[in-house]
């Protein structure tokens, strides 16, 4: 049985590593189907994410990454260094696997390899999630022979390759999709006690992102009282932030609390099996606008809150926000506007009125693609 090979390369981020797992996911899907023997390596620097990729059967070679910064830093000397290495780095590495075909989902270090991959004219396929794609995928577009986006809106940015663009959407790992039997209320009713939580009470799910949001964290800790005396919170901290944040809840916080608004909260460094848990029992979601979690709450049809971080690279996560705000799915806080008593008031306009909730649910779902993985992943192999 011939073995197809198969280079994936991106990262930064959860944000671009977890829709390369959803994209493999699909391809080694796929591949049982037809009989097809895949050999899958990842190309890069999976900085946390090594084990992950691993567990997906998917081998990782290091090659170095870089990252450019759109401010003053020395840190842009070391990176310039690192491209510079990275270069004859991927071309001996490539050369040694020589894929069959390549898939980018772009970030830093990923345009050395797509270039390495073009010099041995391997056919490629990017593709970026966000509503304003990225330098990257900008750069990349050019030998890519297929053009895959998450947002319509990304077709002017390459507009030059027009004829290779496709727009499947953001691809969803298959452990982060709902199933019917999570969307019904006696789920999210089970969910909230497996959780420790009371079901006659509203439940806020704050995420911001693969990395925590400190802004939004700092928000949640100086109006917790407040909040918990109106509903529960379940806090995605961030795996970097959770030691500082707790150390700060303990400090502040806690004191101000009685036992009974203190079981209302809990905060927790990074969802790993609880994230279905936590969407299933959610009332309403506080997120960043990355187009990762954008997408996943789209995919679970829960109305949101969504406030855009305001310096992310050409203003992706705010142009995101509003092409999901104009779906009806979401209501917008820009960063600035986190003040206590405004946010409080609109999230309480909201869980006061069921029936909007139930239009931005039903409009969360609509905006969600749920072939996305399916699609690109046939695309990839189209090009064998």
């Amino acid at each position: 049985m011939k073995k197809i090979r198969i280079l994936i390369t991106g990262g930064g981020s959860g944000g671009h590593i977890y829709p390369l797992i959803a994209v493999v996911e699909e391809l080694q899907r796929l591949g049982k189907e037809t009989g097809t023997a895949l050999d899958i390596r990842y190309f890069g620097n999976p900085e946390r994410y090594g084990l992950e990729l691993q567990s997906k059967g998917i081998r990782v070679t290091r090659v170095a990454g870089s990252k450019l910064r759109r401010y003053i830093s020395f840190l842009n000397v070391v990176d310039f260094f690192k491209f510079a290495w990275s270069i004859p780095q991927a071309l001996w590495k490539v050369f040694w696997f020589m894929p069959d075909v390549a898939f980018s989902k772009g970030g830093p270090g990923a345009i050395a390899i797509v270039n390495a991959c073009a010099f041995y004219r391997v056919p490629i396929v990017i593709h970026d999630s966000d509503a304003v794609p990225g330098l990257t995928s900008r750069i990349t577009a050019r030998v890519a022979k297929i053009i895959e986006l998450g947002f319509p809106s990304g077709v002017e940015y390459v507009s030059a390759y027009a004829e290779r663009v496709k727009v499947p959407g953001n691809p969803i790992r298959d452990a982060m999709r709902p199933k019917e039997t999570d969307l019904t209320a006696v789920a999210a009713h089970e969910a909230k006690l497996a959780l420790k939580f009371v079901p006659e009470l509203p439940l806020l799910l704050v995420i911001g992102g693969s990395q925590g949001a400190g802004v939004i964290n700092n928000f949640i800790l100086e109006n917790l009282a407040a909040m918990l005396q109106r509903y529960q919170v379940l806090h995605q901290v961030g795996m970097e932030q959770y030691d500082a944040h707790m150390a700060a809840y303990n400090a502040t916080a806690s004191p101000t609390l009685t036992p009974e608004l203190e079981r209302r909260y809990r905060a927790v460094p990074f969802f790993g099996t609880d994230f279905r848990l936590a969407f299933t029992a959610a009332d309403l979601v506080v997120s960043r606008a990355g187009a990762s979690a954008i997408f996943e709450i789209a995919a679970w049809g829960k109305p949101s809150v969504i406030i855009p971080l305001p310096n992310a690279a050409y203003d992706h996560q705010r142009e995101n926000a509003f092409q999901y705000n104009e779906a009806g799915a979401c209501l917008i806080i820009e960063e600035e506007n986190l003040i206590g008593n405004l946010v409080l008031a609109e999230i309480d306009g909201l869980l006061a009125h069921p029936e909007q909730l139930k239009k931005m649910s039903i409009n969360a779902t609509k905006f969600y693609k749920p072939d996305a993985a399916t699609n690109i992943a046939k695309d990839i192999l189209s090009l064998l």
